[in-house]
């Protein structure tokens, strides 16, 4: 089995990536599943989680156009005394 993974509408903000697997049935390529996408925002939170389940191709190209710099600020949210962004 075969993924491969698409950079998608990336943006400064954002970026969506598209994952798809493939299978060879008989001497053809055929397409196993529906399409995934997973989105990330250009936030510290956003880039960390890019890097944590991307392959590290697919995070070059990203950081490649996304700069050194988040261009979105992580909203940060309090329940129960404890503080998450």
């Amino acid at each position: 089995m075969e993924t491969k993974k698409i950079v998608d509408m990336l943006t400064a903000d954002s970026v969506s990536i598209l994952t798809q697997k493939f299978m060879k049935d008989d001497g053809e390529i055929v397409q196993v599943g529906k399409n995934h996408r997973k989105g990330y925002v250009n936030s510290g939170s956003g880039r960390a989680e890019l890097q944590e389940k991307e392959p590290a191709e697919v995070v070059e190209a990203v950081l490649a156009i996304w700069g050194d710099t988040p261009t979105v600020q992580d909203i940060c949210t309090t329940e129960g005394g404890e503080t998450s962004c």
